[in-house]
């Protein structure tokens, strides 16, 4: 019986200093480790146009209405597919009752239909809106970075952010006195890539009115960042 007690007891003690072994390792990870930032940034051109326009109406009849606001939508995406290189996307499409004053019965019903356009031709694009306004109306103009822009953006963002980052662990390292470091881990985040920055458009809708003239339009840029944040392990 005394010999299974210590025999359980050496047991019991190899578990114990097996149990230790993870503490141990983990405090050997974080020696002589330091934590760095890093952080890029560059101007990327807005180069994508997005015009949404709407056709609006109102009628007694549902039916009759719904017929007018089809007809219209579909007279403007017909001159719209002429353009080349413009998207096409027809957005949100309402209908709602009218109420008398005392908002008890209908008296009528109003719907609302939109298109959106989307080009990195600016020109064509501002053309084509100038033209459809003699129809349509504009809800917005907004302008946002294309996916490819945004996605060689990001790969030459990313290569500035690990020299940068490699640069500051190298600086860390000789601050330190070591004689190298190690990347334990690194994490990459961007920042800046916009949502589409909206232009009202009542200005030119009003200049369009008689002629349909091209408007001149700038998108303008937005400041794009990464930041590089890991940590090191300095060599003693």
């Amino acid at each position: 019986m005394s010999r299974f007690i210590r025999s359980a007891a050496v047991l019991s003690l190899g578990a114990a200093t097996l149990a230790s072994l993870p503490a141990v390792a983990a405090d050997e990870l974080h020696y002589n480790q330091i934590s760095l930032r890093a952080e890029v940034s560059q101007e990327v051109a807005r180069d994508q146009m997005i015009v949404t326009l709407y056709t609006e109406s109102q009628n007694t009849d549902p039916g009759k209405l719904a017929a007018e606001i089809t007809t219209t939508m579909n007279k403007a995406l017909a001159q719209a597919r002429e353009v080349k290189d413009v998207t096409l996307r027809q957005g949100s499409r309402n209908s709602y009752p009218i109420y008398d004053n005392k908002n008890q019965k209908i008296t009528g019903w109003r719907e609302r239909a939109e298109l959106r356009m989307e080009s990195s031709d600016f020109a064509a694009l501002s053309k084509l809106t100038g033209e459809m306004l003699t129809n349509l109306k504009m809800d917005s103009m907004d302008f946002a970075i294309a996916n490819s822009t945004r996605k060689a953006s990001e790969d030459a963002l990313l290569k500035e952010a690990v020299a940068a980052f490699k640069a500051r662990a190298q600086l860390a390292t000789d601050a330190l006195g070591g004689k190298g470091y190690k990347i334990v881990n690194l994490n990459f985040n961007t920042n800046g890539y916009p949502q589409p920055y909206a232009r009202g458009g009542m200005m030119m809708k009003a200049a369009a009115m008689d002629s349909a003239p091209t408007p001149e339009v700038e998108a303008g840029t937005s400041q794009v960042s990464m930041s590089a944040d890991g940590v090191i392990e300095v060599t003693p």
